[in-house]
């Protein structure tokens, strides 16, 4: 359950939002409920009140939104029933940290799934429990400042990211304009900011050069895995570096002017790509990130219309990508 004020400032709505976010994406159920309008809005004297509405509803969690004009804050409630008492953590976020709101929600959330598991009731919906009699209150406070405590995960899970968007790539220094392809990027948590990363892209646009006596189409796609520095991070904003290594697929479509005849190849090539880029945070736990890369391809292709040599793909082969994605 989450307490909203009756009238909520711009920073309660938000934090309201951004609360019920992360609480759905764990998977629990909830619901909002208005705190009455006489009383502070501060959240002071609202122990008997939530424990009357928990009872009433058969609910075992609450988040109460603290909406005083202060940095935002959170009440986290756990109500448990063997022992039966009432738990209280009170989580700060710090004023003109940034993207303070998002790390405060997040945690709030993770204090709130931790005393659940501990308590045993993070697989209750719904069973008839009745009515709550008045209980100890046990308080702790917790502050999110410029240094968070790491968001813990379950242990051997694994955190997976899945980002689309696009590529731009530009092959060649000689003359081939460049290409726009689809693009998808898996992304797996190992440690900290440190995740494996497959990406795959192709089946764009395809360039054409040529001369005097004919001219080539050429197409690209590539799929590479490696590492990167793109791990989930409360961070709002925050580089990145990713090393990768796969495949290259090259294909060329020859076209010529009568008596002569164009011809259609393709080569598979060894692939190497470093990138560098930007991550940031766009809605909760979703990202937008903006990179570019350089990739060297052995062997590397040579495009050849009639004797000439027009083209030499693969070194380097340079670009830019734009994705957009999220982690499960």
């Amino acid at each position: 359950m989450i307490v909203r004020p009756a009238v909520p400032s711009p920073v309660a709505s938000e934090a309201l939002s951004r609360l019920r976010g992360e609480l759905l994406s764990v998977g629990l159920t909830v619901e909002v409920v208005t705190r009455p309008s006489l009383r502070p809005p501060d959240g002071s004297g609202s122990d008997a009140w939530l424990e009357r509405i928990a009872a009433a509803r058969h609910v075992d969690g609450a988040l109460d939104i603290v909406d005083n004009g202060a940095p935002a804050a959170v009440d986290v409630w756990t109500f448990w029933r063997e022992p039966h008492r009432a738990e209280v953590t009170h989580v700060v976020a710090e004023a003109g940290v940034e993207s303070a709101l998002v790390r405060m929600a997040i945690r709030s959330v993770e204090v709130l799934r931790s005393s659940l598991i501990e308590a045993g009731l993070v697989e209750t919906t719904g069973d008839a429990a009745g009515p709550r009699a008045s209980a100890p209150i046990v308080r702790s406070e917790e502050v999110i400042g410029k240094a968070p405590a790491p968001i813990p995960r379950p242990e051997g899970s694994l955190q997976l990211g899945l980002e689309l968007g696009a590529a731009l790539i530009v092959p060649s220094f000689d003359g081939v304009g460049p290409a726009i392809a689809p693009l998808v990027r898996v992304n797996g948590d190992i440690a900290g900011p440190v995740a494996l990363q497959i990406e795959a892209a192709g089946f764009g646009s395809r360039p054409e050069v040529g001369n005097s006596t004919g001219s080539a189409r050429i197409a690209e796609q590539h799929a590479v895995a490696g590492v990167c520095t793109c791990g989930p991070s409360a961070r709002r904003l925050r580089p990145t570096v990713a090393l990768l290594a796969g495949v290259s697929h090259t294909s060329v479509d020859g076209r010529a002017e009568a008596p002569a005849k164009g011809h259609a190849v393709a080569q598979w090539s060894l692939l190497l790509q470093a990138s560098l880029g930007v991550r940031m945070v766009a809605f909760s736990r979703y990202e937008v990130a903006l990179a570019v890369h350089a990739q060297v391809a052995e062997p590397y292709v040579a495009v050849y219309v009639g004797d000439e040599a027009i083209a030499t793909l693969g070194r380097p082969t340079l670009g830019a990508t734009l994705t957009f994605g999220g982690w499960r």
